[in-house]
C-alpha cells in the first residue's frame, strides 16, 4: 500500500469542515426563498450571497487550524483527544444550526444552538492557543463572525417570535 502524499492530511483537515456545509447548503437552498424571506430581518443585515463564501473561508481557515494541532501533537492520540475533540464537538453544533434554524423554523432554538457554538469554539481557540497559536489566531475570524451571527438571529427571533410563519 503507498503512503499518503506528505500535503494529503493538511488537504483533508482544510477540506472537512465544508462537509457539513453542503448538507446545510441543500436545507438553506429550500427555505430562503420561502421562509426566510417572510421573516422580519435588521437592516444591517449583509446580503444573502455574502453568507456561503464568508462560510467557506470561515471552515477551511478552522480546517486548517485543526490540521496544524493535528500535525503539533502528533496525530490523533491522547494529547490531541482534548483539542480535537472541543473541535469535534464545536463542528457538529455549529453543522446542527443549519437544521433546526432554517429546517425547522425554530429561531429560539437556533440561538441557544449558535451561543454554544460560540462557547465550543472559544473553548476550542483557549486550548489550541497553548498548542499552536497560529491554529488558535486562525479561529478568531470564526468567534467574529459567531458573535455577529448570534446577534442577527436574535434579532430575526425577537422581531418574529409572535409570527405565525415560525
Amino acid at each position: 500500500m503507498e503512503a499518503l502524499p506528505s500535503w494529503a492530511p493538511a488537504v483533508a483537515f482544510t477540506l472537512l469542515p465544508n462537509a457539513g456545509s453542503i448538507w446545510g447548503g441543500r436545507i438553506v437552498k429550500k427555505e430562503l426563498p420561502t421562509w426566510y424571506e417572510s421573516l422580519e430581518k435588521p437592516s444591517w443585515r449583509p446580503p444573502n450571497w455574502v453568507f456561503p463564501p464568508v462560510w467557506g473561508a470561515l471552515y477551511s481557515s478552522m480546517g486548517y487550524g485543526s490540521y496544524l494541532v493535528w500535525r503539533e501533537l502528533g496525530g490523533f492520540n491522547e494529547k490531541s483527544l482534548v483539542p480535537l475533540g472541543l473541535y469535534a464537538g464545536n463542528l457538529a453544533l455549529n453543522w446542527s444550526w443549519v437544521p433546526i434554524f432554517f429546517g425547522k423554523h425554530q429561531t429560539g432554538w437556533g440561538l441557544v444552538t449558535i451561543l454554544l457554538t460560540t462557547g465550543a469554539a472559544t473553548a476550542t481557540t483557549t486550548v489550541w492557543y497553548h498548542v499552536n497559536k497560529t491554529a488558535a489566531y486562525l479561529m478568531y475570524p470564526y468567534l467574529a463572525w459567531l458573535t455577529f451571527a448570534s446577534v442577527l438571529n436574535y434579532r430575526i427571533w425577537t422581531d418574529n417570535r409572535n409570527k405565525k410563519h415560525l
